[in-house]
């Protein structure tokens, strides 16, 4: 009997994670289709690069976060790496309101959680500014939001050995 006593206990001194996107939007956006403007002529094989940088800082108001996703995307011919399709670069906000997220986790869930949130909406955008652009649609792979923060924090570590190092 008394385990069960616990139970209730051992939730309710568990926060909720309270998360709601109260706005998001496309901050800046480029796109430069090369491949017109020069006017190339002929079959091309893209190769496409897709770099990703995520921020995240606090809002004045309370709780509120903004998290930033930014892509710099480049195509270029496989035949021939000098020479460029298309440019775009994109950076794409989400305004989100948590609560209940330890202030220790804080970090990883606006740069892995909100991420995740934002990115079906970020991949149509793409998809449809490269089609209107005169090329297929770029149907971006699903990004692992995990790996990039983990990768990151091992880069850092990294860095800083190395400093220490020197």
């Amino acid at each position: 009997m008394a385990e069960n006593g616990a139970a209730p206990e051992a939730q309710a001194e568990t926060p909720q994670v309270k998360m709601n996107v109260i706005n998001q939007f496309i901050r800046d956006l480029s796109f430069e289709n090369i491949l017109a403007q020069k006017g190339v002529q002929g079959e091309v094989t893209p190769d496409v690069n897709v770099q990703v940088n995520l921020d995240a800082k606090k809002r004045s108001v309370e709780n509120q976060f903004e998290v930033a996703i930014k892509l710099a995307i480049t195509s270029v011919n496989k035949e021939n790496t000098a020479e460029k399709l298309f440019l775009m670069e994109i950076d794409y906000v989400g305004v989100f309101s948590i609560a209940g997220v330890p202030e220790d986790q804080l970090h990883p869930f606006l740069l892995i959680e909100c991420p995740r949130l934002l990115f079906p909406f970020l991949r149509r955008i793409v998809s449809d500014v490269t089609r209107d652009g005169g090329f297929p649609p770029l149907n971006l792979e699903t990004i692992d939001f995990m790996a990039l923060y983990r990768n990151e924090l091992m880069r850092r570590q990294a860095d800083e050995g190395k400093k220490l190092d020197a």
